[in-house]
């Protein structure tokens, strides 16, 4: 049986968001953008480009 772990942390803890930034900053360019996209595909689905967003304004 897989057991569900959380770990709750204070995200104003500036050890924690050096760490995190250290951790980014020793990641490739491409792992960057890979993990970026991938954010992006969950959020958004599997489409490959984001959605247009159009509206417009008539000025009297």
């Amino acid at each position: 049986m897989i057991k569900k772990v959380a770990k709750i942390k204070n995200i104003n803890n500036k050890s924690l968001l050096l760490d995190d930034l250290k951790y980014w900053l020793s990641k490739s360019h491409e792992e960057r953008v890979a993990t970026v996209d991938y954010l992006r595909r969950q959020f958004h689905g599997s489409s490959e480009r984001l959605q247009r967003v159009v509206r417009v304004i008539q000025r009297p």
